[in-house]
């Protein structure tokens, strides 16, 4: 019984490949990584590389000095927002607002013209999706 414990949690902890993500109304419920880390969160938010938040969203953290305001201030976005409807928010804000200019972070079909060296890849992978929800979901 124990191996079927311990096998059953690396199964829950395999990522869902991005065209199986199911989104149920505005959210996606069902974590498509293992359950999220909030200081990878933070650390993946305030880097200015693959996810870029800061670009376009005010975030609530004294650490970040700039910050843009093209995209909804973050201040509370965890008392606003379920952990589910900010999980599908980063994986394809499309379904929720087809004019966004936020990028689909966990998307990979139904582009036009994507470079080679980018079709079929994801900007963040299922886990840093996960952190990211985590650390976005604590703030109050």
């Amino acid at each position: 019984m124990a191996c079927s414990a311990v096998m059953l949690s690396l199964a829950a902890q395999a990522a869902v490949e991005p065209d199986a993500v199911k989104v149920d109304g505005d959210a996606i419920a069902a974590p498509v990584a293992a359950r999220g880390d909030v200081a990878r969160g933070r650390a993946l938010l305030v880097a200015r590389e693959n996810a870029n938040c800061v670009l376009c969203h005010a975030i609530p953290d004294p650490a970040i000095a700039f910050s843009g305001d093209l995209g909804p201030r973050l201040d509370g976005v965890g008392s606003r927002l379920t952990p589910g409807q900010i999980r599908l928010r980063i994986v394809d804000d499309m379904r929720v607002n087809p004019q966004t200019i936020m990028p689909s972070y966990y998307r990979v079909s139904g582009f036009k013209d994507v470079a080679n060296q980018y079709r079929g890849k994801t900007v963040l992978s299922a886990q840093e999706v996960e952190d990211l929800v985590a650390y976005l979901s604590q703030i109050k």
